[in-house]
């Protein structure tokens, strides 16, 4: 089977057993302009995400009895780069680390709210109109072409979600920004409740850019937020 080529409207593999579920995420997208494929368990989802190479991936968490972190570290362990998102229905800080621990770029909290669905995924599928090429802050450097990071010639594979967290704080240096300026413009939509969804990424971003021992860039200022600066 070739893969799916779409000059206009850009492909969204939906892999979930709840048939009005993925029914209404269908449509939805559909109506946005997006093209939908939807798949109803594991197996087929693999095929078809290595087939169709979509430009984004939703998966159901509960896949009649299978996990959908399953789908998406597979995904991941064949080197694909495509945004996933997750539905889950609890949003819990396990859940949310077994998310990223999985590869997934984000979440999406259920009961399903098309709106807030919506945002969520053209969030993912703007294209990134930055002018410049590269960020650089010390040793640290943001590749925005391939959405990589670079540390003392070591090559660091980011989530999308990572990668537009460490943008965002590479392109405010030594600037102290707050919980609230990040998610405002990192997620770009407003959390249910409270949630330490930030937290849970700068800790997997350290770990990904400290992971050879380097000096810590990502500095914690505590009741406030975080900045971009060198101890």
């Amino acid at each position: 089977m070739a893969a799916l080529t779409l000059d206009r409207n850009p492909c969204v593999l939906v892999v979930g057993t709840d048939e009005v579920l993925a029914g209404q995420l269908s449509m939805d997208l559909k109506s946005s302009g997006y093209e939908p494929i939807v798949a109803s368990n594991i197996a087929t989802g693999k095929h078809l995400a290595h087939e169709l190479q979509p430009a984004l991936i939703v998966i159901d968490r509960m896949l009649g009895g299978e996990s959908g972190l399953s789908l998406c570290s597979h995904i991941r362990s064949l080197g694909s780069r495509v945004p996933v998102l997750v539905l889950i229905g609890r949003d819990t800080v396990d859940d949310r680390v077994a998310c990223l621990e999985a590869g997934a770029d984000d979440y999406f909290l259920k009961p399903y709210r098309t709106i807030e669905f919506l945002q969520l995924v053209h969030l993912y599928l703007q294209p990134d109109t930055s002018s410049n090429h590269q960020l650089r802050f010390g040793d640290l450097v943001l590749d925005l072409a391939s959405r990589r990071a670079l540390r003392n010639g070591r090559a660091i594979d980011l989530t999308m979600k990572e990668y537009e967290l460490l943008k965002y704080l590479m392109e405010h240096p030594r600037e102290v920004l707050t919980r609230e300026q990040i998610l405002e413009n990192v997620w770009g939509y407003d959390f249910l409740g409270e949630s330490n969804v930030i937290e849970v990424y700068i800790r997997y971003l350290r770990l990904k850019i400290e992971d050879e021992g380097e000096k810590r860039l990502i500095q914690t200022v505590r009741g406030v937020g975080y900045v971009m600066r060198e101890a």
